[in-house]
């Protein structure tokens, strides 16, 4: 695609394939329309393993849309009664363990991680903290009083915490953001020792900005990384923080792309590879 016809960042989240009314924003944790179901993984399962280990947890729900998941997680938390569990065959295989070693690759695609944070806000009795980010101030009045329950308006490609999460979860979110790849590498650095990203990413959205197909490339890169993709089901996910840096320089955003895999149209990313060597 022609330069020119590329979108900024900007120019993109004005977009009507972005400020989309038919999106769904109502996720829950459990059920045909959840976390639970879409991820493969059950956030509670997670966050309650991390408060049974350290004594705190922590959740980061990047584009969680009416912030159902992260209330409905923040009522759960103050009773001790124990989630249902999902099925096995549905998990995600998360792999583990350090990035490899050796020199990274230069590139404007990287970030440095942050320390974790020993605090937390108190939900239930409990060291909890939840917090939501999305581009448009459409959350659930419940969500406002949400115990423990942070809500920001703010664009995930600009956004920064305070402190590093357990869980980072991005539920269908990055099909409509324009810098994918800078999102994923800055939000795996936000991860916990120890800590579990999960995210859909659409490997077909991101094009070099010819136009050509970067799919294949980004496996690989992902894969020496030690981040785990999912093709089928098109989610990447990761234990731990990571610095990833890759190769590219995003060139901007086509909202012109159309329909993905959910049948909903979507942004494809645009990335000028940067030499290696």
């Amino acid at each position: 695609m022609p330069a020119d016809r590329l979108l900024t960042d900007d120019a993109l989240e004005r977009s009507d394939v972005v400020a989309n009314c038919a999106m769904n924003r109502e996720r829950g944790l459990d059920g045909v329309n959840s976390y639970a179901k879409d991820l493969g993984l059950h956030p509670l399962d997670l966050l309650r393993s991390r408060l049974a280990d350290h004594g705190r947890a922590s959740w980061l729900d990047l584009c969680c849309g009416s912030a159902r998941a992260l209330t409905q997680a923040a009522d759960l938390l103050r009773a001790p009664t124990d989630s249902a569990p999902i099925d096995p065959a549905a998990r995600v295989a998360i792999p583990s363990g350090p990035a490899p070693s050796g020199p990274g690759r230069a590139g404007l695609i990287s970030a440095a991680p942050i320390r974790p944070d020993g605090g937390g806000d108190v939900a239930g009795g409990t060291q909890v903290t939840l917090t939501g980010v999305d581009l448009i101030d459409w959350f659930d009045p419940a969500a406002r009083t949400a115990p423990g329950l942070d809500l920001h308006v703010a664009s995930v490609s600009c956004w920064e915490p305070g402190r590093a999460y357990d869980l980072i979860t991005c539920v269908h979110g990055l099909h409509y953001v324009g810098d994918k790849l800078g999102v994923l590498a800055r939000a795996l650095t936000w991860l916990s020792p120890g800590g579990t990203f999960a995210a859909h990413l659409d490997l077909a959205s991101i094009r070099l900005a010819d136009g050509t197909d970067a799919s294949r490339t980004l496996r690989r890169l992902l894969r020496e990384n030690r981040v785990g993709y999912d093709a089928r089901r098109r989610i990447v996910t990761c234990v731990g923080p990571r610095n990833l840096d890759l190769p590219f320089t995003y060139a901007g955003a086509d909202d012109r792309a159309g329909p993905n895999f959910t049948g909903q149209p979507a942004v494809d990313s645009h990335y000028r590879p940067l030499p290696t060597g």
